[in-house]
């Protein structure tokens, strides 16, 4: 007997055996065959979900894009932390801490991969400038930070901390870097110098 499961069921079983084949076999490497014998469905139950292996790769980004933001936003909702911890830990919640998104992450970032890597970007900029950019509205309102730009600060700050904390924590730990990281974050937000010290120094254990 042939058993038939919910759409949203089997769209989400697609998009795990696609994560696996992704990381085992690449984007490129990996053929719509691939997916239909590891899920075990016909090509048409895969169609009727998604047009494409490109279609598969939004909705596989989408899906892992939407945890991250999540666990960002209940981060940046913590009034109760002072706003300079939020918005540090709140950049810090992109970062994938799973065995699986790590391969993945990794798999991402391979020349092969640029159109996912891309893509992955997007997302996480889109959904996550508001948050950057609310901290630090509410540090302009403390007399923490001073910009007339939040919104392209959080971006800036988003796309150069996605550098740097790549680099820095894979354990170089180049005392000179991450003085430099400090002092250019404290410069795009208006801050003192010394603002950052405290909350950025433990992610290095310094």
């Amino acid at each position: 007997m042939r058993i038939v499961k919910e759409a949203a069921v089997r769209r989400n079983e697609i998009l795990d055996a696609a994560e696996q084949l992704f990381v085992t076999k690449g984007f490129d490497g990996t053929s719509t065959n691939d997916i239909l014998e590891q899920v075990g469905i016909a090509r048409g139950t895969l169609y009727y979900h998604f047009k494409s292996k490109e279609e598969i790769l939004d909705a596989m980004i989408g899906r892992m894009t939407e945890m991250l933001l999540k666990k960002a936003g209940q981060i940046a909702a913590q009034k109760d932390k002072p706003v300079l911890q939020r918005l540090t830990e709140t950049m810090l919640a992109l970062n994938v801490d799973s065995e699986l998104g790590n391969a993945i992450m990794e798999q991402v970032h391979k020349p092969q991969n640029a159109l996912m890597h891309q893509k992955m970007q997007e997302e996480l900029l889109k959904g996550v400038v508001p948050l950057i950019s609310g901290l630090i509205e509410e540090g302009i309102a403390q007399g923490i930070c001073q910009t007339d730009y939040p919104a392209e600060a959080a971006e800036m700050l988003l796309l150069y901390s996605n550098t740097a904390f790549d680099s820095l924590a894979e354990g170089s730990h180049d005392e000179r870097k991450i003085a430099g990281f400090i002092y250019n974050i404290e410069r795009v937000l208006g801050m003192p110098k010394g603002s950052m010290l405290a909350v950025i120094l433990p992610i290095f254990g310094a």
